[in-house]
């Protein structure tokens, strides 16, 4: 089991910053991969951006974002702190929705690269989720 807690979510206006936290406790190595996703009210949950952990303590940190997110998201991680963060610039309205941690187990990377999508069966487990909303 992993247990995943976001954090940083808050209410912005447009062409603002936030750095939103996920925190993971418990079986970590049970996954090789983190990734975020949001969901806007009345649409799917989407891939924002996914990064590789590894198989160990160390992972290759290798990070992937569907084209539609590239640009303005940033994924990063402290293995020191189990914390994977993103990072979102110049902020949008469109970006308003529940941003979502997800611990997963994937093929590879080049795998992930190669479907175009991040894959959401292979997110195994969830955080509550992060309410962003951005003011224009």
């Amino acid at each position: 089991q992993v247990q995943l807690v976001e954090s940083g979510g808050g209410s912005v206006q447009a062409g603002g910053s936030l750095r939103l936290s996920c925190a993971a406790s418990g079986d970590t190595y049970s996954s090789n991969c983190m990734g975020w996703f949001r969901q806007a009210p009345g649409k799917e949950r989407e891939g924002v951006a996914l990064i590789y952990t590894g198989d160990g303590d160390i992972g290759d940190g290798s990070t992937y974002y569907p084209d539609s997110m590239k640009g303005r998201f940033t994924i990063s991680q402290d293995n020191t702190k189990n914390t994977v963060y993103l990072q979102i610039d110049s902020l949008k309205p469109e970006d308003t929705a529940t941003y979502y941690c997800a611990a997963g187990l994937i093929l590879s990377m080049t795998a992930v690269e190669a479907l175009g999508v991040m894959p959401l069966e292979d997110f195994i487990y969830w955080g509550q989720g992060t309410q962003v909303t951005v003011s224009s």
